[in-house]
């Protein structure tokens, strides 16, 4: 008896053909769609005599910068201008998530604390910076540079050589020397260092159980490959100190007070939700953990980093790199109190030059490029602390 073949399937009843279909038909349409919007946007510019492209990125910017790490004036490119801006904005959110983990993963652990004060104030911390809006900090910390802080002649100075005030924080430093160069370089060296021996040390650890004192030898690299190279290079030590002169301070280095509003309001907003996130990893953490090390005679500190928060991570990541993102993200309010970020910048742009689509489109491929950053970065560290099955 012949076996009955079975009916070809109809395109239309076939479901894996009508998926791929579908898929099709919708990437069409998207196609068409884009076409139309960026069709009908070049010619209502091109109606109203609005020039199109970045050619303006090499025309005079006449505008001035306050803050500024590269050598920048009214005479540079608007190219120029937006590389000052765009740094500015990397270094807020470098220094800002750095503090950031930091203060927050002090405050987490802290807000669990057998100590009731220290908890309870942690406790406040985090339910009063949680809930005030971050431009209202932002505001808060401007005003208080300006309105609280006392003028240039009056200034606050806490320590020798550095002064408090109105105009931001000011204070010395040393005057550029070779030797210096040196010792950033032994720096760099050591930090390499570090990274090879903690990966030996955890080895050693892995296969023989002994604990190396890796704080310890890591604190003597970082801090004597430095010292050494400083003073194989003469060890120079004069300072450039700043002098009140009229109306403000010259020399040394001045922290403006934008800028220190800004960090402020960023760091101490974001490190709330910082140290819940870290709060609740270490309470992933069953409490078996904890008392199996303390049987073994491990010391609370030790129980901490080396039985805790190693297992804690793999919850705490994830959740910490969106707070990442959001202060990275967050940053863009400097607007709101007069720090030159990227945005701020791009703004004066396209305000001078009328080319919206341009500034906007700069504005969303700058911050694309720091989340996705962030992100990679930190998904890479993610796998790397990964629990591997075997």
């Amino acid at each position: 008896m012949n076996a009955q073949v079975p009916d070809k399937i109809p395109f239309f009843r076939d479901p894996s053909k009508l998926s791929v279909f579908y898929q099709i038909m919708t990437l069409l349409g998207v196609v068409l769609l884009s076409y139309y919007l960026v069709s009908n946007t070049l010619a209502n510019l091109e109606r109203q005599s609005i020039s199109t492209g970045f050619d303006f990125l090499g025309k005079e910017a006449a505008f001035e910068i306050g803050e500024s790490l590269i050598d920048y004036s009214a005479a540079d490119s608007y190219g120029r201008a937006l590389i000052v801006g765009f740094l500015n904005t990397l270094i807020v959110s470098f220094i800002g998530i750095t503090l950031t983990v930091l203060l927050g993963t002090v405050i987490g652990i802290a807000r669990l604390s057998s100590n009731w004060l220290v908890a309870k104030l942690s406790a406040i911390y985090i339910e009063v910076f949680q809930d005030i809006p971050v431009l209202l900090q932002l505001f808060f910390w401007y005003a208080f540079f300006y309105e609280i802080l006392p003028t240039p002649r009056q200034a606050l100075a806490p320590l020798p050589g550095v002064f408090l005030c109105n105009r931001g924080l000011i204070f010395g430093v040393p005057h550029f020397h070779l030797a210096y160069i040196y010792a950033a370089i032994a720096f760099g060296a050591g930090i390499i260092c570090v990274i090879f021996i903690t990966r030996w040390s955890h080895k050693r650890q892995d296969e023989s159980g002994k604990i190396f004192p890796l704080i310890r030898v890591s604190a003597v690299i970082l801090v004597g490959a430095p010292l050494l190279a400083w003073l194989l290079g003469g060890a120079p030590a004069e300072m450039n100190v700043p002098a009140l002169k009229g109306f403000n301070f010259k020399g040394g280095v001045t922290i403006s007070p934008e800028f220190t509003a800004l960090l402020l309001g960023l760091v101490l907003y974001t490190a709330a939700f910082v140290a819940e996130v870290v709060r609740a990893g270490i309470q992933s953490v069953s409490k078996g953990q904890r008392e199996a090390a303390m049987s073994i005679g491990l010391k609370p500190a030790h129980v901490l980093n080396l039985v805790i928060l190693p297992q804690a991570l793999r919850v705490i990541v994830p959740p910490l790199t969106s707070q990442m993102l959001n202060l990275t993200k967050n940053s863009s309010l400097a607007v709101a109190i007069g720090y030159p970020d990227f945005v701020s910048v791009a703004g004066t742009t396209i305000n001078q030059t009328g080319q919206a689509i341009e500034g906007v489109a700069l504005i969303m491929i700058v911050y694309l490029i720091f989340s996705l950053s962030t992100s990679a970065y930190m998904n890479w560290y993610n796998k790397r602390i990964a629990l591997v099955e075997r």
